[in-house]
């Protein structure tokens, strides 16, 4: 959740920041790096100390933690520095908390040097390494996580370190060229078939020509955005969410908002040496494509069926290059999912298509079919209708009135199911990562009576409840909300407060929801000075923590999330997921419980279903698949070590393949739910056939979803 940038009655708390930076430099008119980086200094601490909603006093324990933050951010691979020159800056471990005080960036610019120098011998390095073929035999391997590499202890050890990268990046591009080759040579007899050989040198060619373009960036990136790295560093000891953006960062953020997201509607994020995928925008070409998934990393990039690019390497900016593309045209993502399976994912572009953003809903007939010969027969009745609303994420427009918002649009979906006589709701909260308060609220009080839904607390107001202004409810009878491990923020409130009030039963695959109970600001930087100042613009702007959400009941969303009701067997329920595994993240505390009335009369009926739906999980086999993926990610981690012999390179990545092959479409099911459109829906379509298409489509994977198959289930239950 974010305000808008920069808002006018925030101005007073930076307003002192202006006086600071006028007393540092006079009121001379300056220009230099050093000047600007001086001033960004001052704001930057000044922000995180009078408008941080928990701020910190500096120490040397704090200072510790900045280096460390800032050395992975500079050398993450741990390529670039050796030992001895990370001992040299190690030097002002313990001094970075003076440096924030008295805005010295004599550390930065030492660091800035080392690191310019480290890039520049990379170049040296890797070109002589791969001018010929390494040997792939050799016994030897690498660490799979870079976090748990030692910093080369001299300029030999570098080089080793730069032998084992690259080598794994070659055997990596052989065995997916090999196995392309093949699967073409499946369906096509002219493919002629290259040997190891040839597919080694053309590897080693495109790797070359990998590190020259990733050099060209390196030196790209101005000084100021290696300062911002050093900003953050300070920036994230603070909380997981609070940042400095450079100006051009800042001016892509500004972008984002807007909802252009690089023409597949996925927000990137650099992960090492991997472009990972970050948010999937509700609504875009890839949330309608439906493979792409939070977590994945692309591996290479083709512009239809031409030859796909490797990104191994690349920096986002030049990852978006080639995403970007003229609407209607076809980019194939090569991506690595969570459990170390490849998979290419077509994905038509578009601009965000922005009628799937918002909520819709579908009646479920409480029928199963099976499909046979192309016909479909009915397998079971459960004598309920249900209705379904998908809300992908919370949005209002608090500048026009006549603009849609979410919870206006929940209620219309509910008075449409309400005519066609349904028994029970399903609210789906599945991956939807927030957005409006105000609409959060009002959402959550369409099910309950008027008061309190959540409890804010802040640096200038302290803690104080919000709540629903509507007495009256819309719908009060079965209700289910579905929510997964990506639900976050404003699903994270209406779930809670749904829960605390005894409204709703939470169901969803995932021990508990995202755990994020933060609120952001945008603060613009431009705007706090001015007049001998101004010759030093832009100086970007800061994202920081000013507020914290809590349940009505006084317990907290923060870390813990929303534990459902009904937990499911999930994907990754053995993996440490969500806020919780952030460094720095703001930690659980509690307030008192706000006043508001809790229902009882579902009490009986809820433990009921929660029985039911026990049973029936145990013995599914959807849920029994999906409990065993859960294990098989889990061993996943103990492979601490990737084999850089080519032949035990290929037998660890097959295994990973094979194994992975067995748990695709993990929820789909094989029979179908019966989905009925709403009669508005059906009328659209006979004007609208882009909007058939695409309810079409839902309705089919309305169909196939096994949670949404359960959630009917506890709905029959609750009836």
């Amino acid at each position: 959740m974010y305000s808008k940038l920069m808002q006018r009655k925030n101005l007073k708390y930076l307003l002192p920041l202006l006086g600071v930076a006028l007393i540092i430099f006079g009121f001379n008119k300056y220009g230099t790096e050093e000047d600007k980086e001086a001033v960004i200094f001052a704001l930057v601490r000044d922000a995180l100390t009078n408008v941080h909603l928990q701020p910190k006093e500096m120490n040397d324990e704090l200072s510790a933690e900045i280096f460390d933050a800032y050395i992975e951010a500079i050398d993450y691979n741990k390529l670039f520095l050796t030992k001895a020159e990370v001992d040299e800056l190690a030097k002002d471990r313990n001094n970075l908390d003076q440096a924030f005080y008295t805005t010295n960036t004599a550390f930065f610019d030492k660091s800035y040097g080392l690191i310019i120098q480290g890039i520049d011998r990379s170049k040296e390095i890797y070109t002589r390494l791969l001018a010929a073929p390494f040997d792939y035999t050799e016994d030897e391997s690498i660490y799979s996580d870079a976090e748990e590499r030692p910093f080369a202890s001299d300029v030999a050890a570098l080089e080793n370190s730069w032998k084992q990268h690259l080598k794994w990046r070659i055997l990596n591009r052989i065995y997916e060229k090999d196995n392309a080759q093949k699967e073409d040579a499946e369906t096509d007899e002219e493919v002629e078939l290259k040997d190891f050989t040839t597919l080694e040198k053309e590897a080693r060619e495109k790797e070359l020509e990998l590190q020259e373009e990733w050099y060209e960036d390196l030196m790209d990136v101005s000084r100021i955005e290696w300062f911002g790295m050093y900003m953050n560093a300070y920036c994230e000891t603070f909380d997981p969410h609070t940042s400095y953006l450079a100006p051009q960062q800042n001016e892509n953020f500004e972008l984002s908002m807007t909802g252009q997201f690089e023409g597949i509607g996925a927000q990137l994020k650099q992960e090492g040496d991997y472009i990972g995928i970050e948010r999937i925008i509700a609504g875009s070409a890839c949330w309608r494509q439906g493979d792409l998934e939070v977590g994945d990393r692309i591996i290479a990039v083709a512009q239809g069926s031409e030859e796909p690019v490797d990104v191994i390497g690349y920096k986002v900016r030049e990852a978006i290059k080639l995403i970007r593309g003229k609407k209607g045209s076809e980019v194939r993502l090569t991506v690595k999912k969570k459990d170390g399976s490849r998979q290419i994912i077509p994905i038509i572009r578009d601009v965000v298509e922005i009628e799937s953003t918002f909520a819709r809903s579908a009646v479920l007939d409480g029928k199963t079919y099976k499909k046979k010969d192309g016909q479909y027969s009915l397998t079971r009745e459960l004598g309920t209708k249900t209705g379904y609303i998908k809300l992908p994420k919370f949005y209002v427009d608090f500048y026009n009135k006549n603009n849609r918002n979410a919870a206006e649009d929940v209620k219309a979906e509910i008075i449409k199911l309400k005519e066609q006589g349904v028994d029970g709701i399903i609210l789906d909260l599945r991956s939807n990562g927030g957005g409006s308060l105000q609409a959060a609220t009002e959402i959550a009080g369409l099910f309950t009576e008027k008061g309190p839904q959540v409890q804010v607390k802040s640096f200038q107001n302290g803690t104080r409840a919000k709540g629903n202004k509507d007495p009256k409810v819309y719908w009060d009878g079965p209700l289910v909300v579905l929510v997964n491990n990506y639900s976050a923020s404003a699903s994270e409130i209406v779930s809670a407060a749904l829960q605390d009030r005894g409204r709703a039963l939470i169901v969803g695959p995932s021990k508990s929801t995202f755990g994020k109970g933060t609120v952001q600001n945008m603060f613009d930087l431009d705007r706090a000075v001015n007049g001998p100042l101004n010759d030093l613009k832009p100086l970007g702007a800061i994202k920081i923590t000013t507020e914290k959400f809590y349940r009505i009941s006084g317990g907290t969303t923060q870390l813990q999330g929303v534990v459902p009701d009904i937990s499911l067997p999930g994907a990754y329920d053995l993996i440490d997921m969500g806020e919780k595994e952030y460094d720095h993240a703001l930690p659980v505390d509690y307030v008192a419980k706000a006043n508001y009335t809790e229902e009882d009369g579902w009490s009986k009926s809820f433990k009921k279903a929660q029985k039911a739906s026990v049973k029936r999980v145990e013995a599914d086999s959807v849920f029994i698949k999906s409990a065993e993926y859960a294990k098989w990610i889990k061993s996943g981690e103990e492979n601490a070590f990737i084999p850089l012999d080519y032949n035990a390179y290929v037998s660890f990545q097959d295994s990973i393949k094979k194994e992975g092959e067995r748990f695709k479409n993990l929820y789909k099911l094989k029979d179908s739910t019966g989905v009925v459109p709403l009669p508005d829906h059906l009328v659209m379509f006979e004007t609208d056939s882009v909007q058939k298409d695409i309810y079409t489509k839902w309705y089919r994977n309305l169909a196939k979803d096994a949670v949404l198959r359960e959630g009917v289930e506890i709905i029959a239950t609750l009836k």
